[in-house]
This record gives structure tokens, sequence and C-alpha cells, in this order.
């Protein structure tokens, strides 16, 4: 797997798996588990984790010694404006220009972004300069809109987020894949292992997992299992799956056998 790299803009990850840093019980935790994943990007909502504060405790300081890299993003932005804004500033205080666009639309339920918002942000923050990974619903017209408006990654829903409940429109995955040139990164709503593999499976370039690994009963193992889910099912999208058939064909041929 060293050979496929995932590239997003001028930025470059060997691991296509993308981890959260909310839901744990400690930045500590944090950390354990997205080394155990493998990831080399971990989301931080800027808004509501501290990454500037020098005089409180700080997320970035666990990370010094590693190959992370953070991937902030701008949960709790609910206009366009609220999101270019905050990057803005995380910009100027980290240096940081790689982000994960998130601006949501219905925060009493389903936390839906809202589109529309999402593409006027990514059309001004891609003019400053900005490498962006878009979270977006799950529908391939959007998706294409998106990467026009500039994004660098199409992150879409695979259910609602913090839902655990996996992909549940599949097709629409295969349709954005279909549809744009950039990456597509599966994220929010999946709730184990099996739910990355069959991602990869289905054509996606990546995953993000967040409360499907820090709620885990085992954060630790569960993000290794990720780890390895993302790498079989890219691997097994890359061999080819055999065609579907409705019924029986020999393993082995019957031609030639022993007769009795």
């Amino acid at each position: 797997m060293n050979n496929d790299i995932l590239k997003v803009g001028e930025y470059e990850f060997n691991s296509r798996l993308i981890v959260g840093s909310g839901k744990y019980d400690s930045f500590q935790t944090t950390k354990d588990a997205t080394l155990a994943s493998g990831s080399e990007l971990i989301t931080v909502a800027i808004r509501r984790v501290n990454i500037t504060n020098p005089n409180e405790e700080n997320l970035l300081d666990y990370f010094k010694d590693t190959n992370v890299k953070l991937l902030p993003n701008s949960a709790g932005c609910f206009t366009a404006e609220e999101a270019i804004t905050t990057f803005r500033l995380m910009r100027e205080a980290t240096g940081i220009d790689i982000i994960k666009l998130e601006v949501i639309g219905d925060a009493a339920k389903t936390l839906y972004p809202d589109v529309i918002e999402t593409i006027k942000a990514c059309e001004v923050l891609k003019k400053e300069g900005f490498t962006i990974m878009a979270y977006t619903s799950d529908d391939p017209i959007v998706a294409k809109q998106l990467e026009s408006a500039g994004a660098d990654a199409i992150m879409p829903l695979a259910a609602p987020i913090g839902s655990g409940l996996g992909i549940q429109n599949p097709y629409n995955i295969a349709f954005i894949k279909d549809a744009v040139k950039v990456p597509v990164l599966v994220d929010a709503g999946l709730g184990c292992a099996s739910d990355a593999s069959y991602a990869m499976e289905l054509g996606a370039d990546g995953i993000l997992a967040n409360t499907a690994i820090a709620q885990a009963q085992n954060p630790m193992a569960m993000a290794e299992a990720f780890k390895y889910a993302t790498i079989a099912g890219r691997l097994s999208y890359k061999a080819g799956r055999i065609p579907k058939k409705p019924y029986a064909t020999a393993s082995s041929p019957i031609d030639g056998l022993i007769q009795f």
C-alpha cells in the first residue's frame, strides 16, 4: 500500500483513514486511538477544541512528536460567513491551510449540511488559498458544484453524524465518485469497521471516522480495526470483485473427471 498515495490538493497521505477528535474522554485517549488507527490526519472542531491558547490544555501538544497533522473543521458554523471568519482566524494563529469545511443547516435533529452555504464558503476560501475538504450530503449534483467551487475533496455523509447507521445509500456514493475527479471520502454515520471496508469497496478514496471509534468500548481496538478495514476495502476494490450471478458456478472444472 506504500505506493497507493491519497492526494488532496498538494498534500499526500499514506493512510486513507482520517479520524476525529471529538467525544473522547481525554486528549491522551484521543492520541492513543489516533496512533492505533495509523491515520495521518485528525479533524479538530476549532470552535470547540483548544489548539491556540497556550495557557490551557492544548491538543496540539499531544501530537508534536507524531506524524499526525491537524485538519481543522468548522463544526458549529451555520453560515458561510461564520465558516470563512473561523478559518481566517485559525490560519492566522496556526498557519494551517488544509481544512474540513462544514456548514450545518439543521442543528436540532439531523446535523445535515447546508449545501448552499457550504458552496458559498468554498468559493471564497479557495480564492484565499485554502486546501478544502468539503463535508456535504450524498448528492452527486451538489458534489459536482462543490468541485466547481474549488473543493479539493468531497466528503459525503454515509448517514447522520454520530448515528452509527452505516452507508444508507451506496448508489449515491458510487454516483458521486463517477461525478467528480477529486477524491471522495465517506464521512459521518459509520458504526463499525465493516462500514469502512464497504465504503472503500464502493470506490471511495478514503474514510473519516470519529464517533464509531471514540465511543467504542475499546477505542484503541476499534481504531485499529478501522485501519485494517480501510486497507482491506481498498485492496478489494482495486483487485476487482467477481460479477454477481443468480446461480452457482463450480470452482473446479467438470471436464476430465475420473469416471467410476
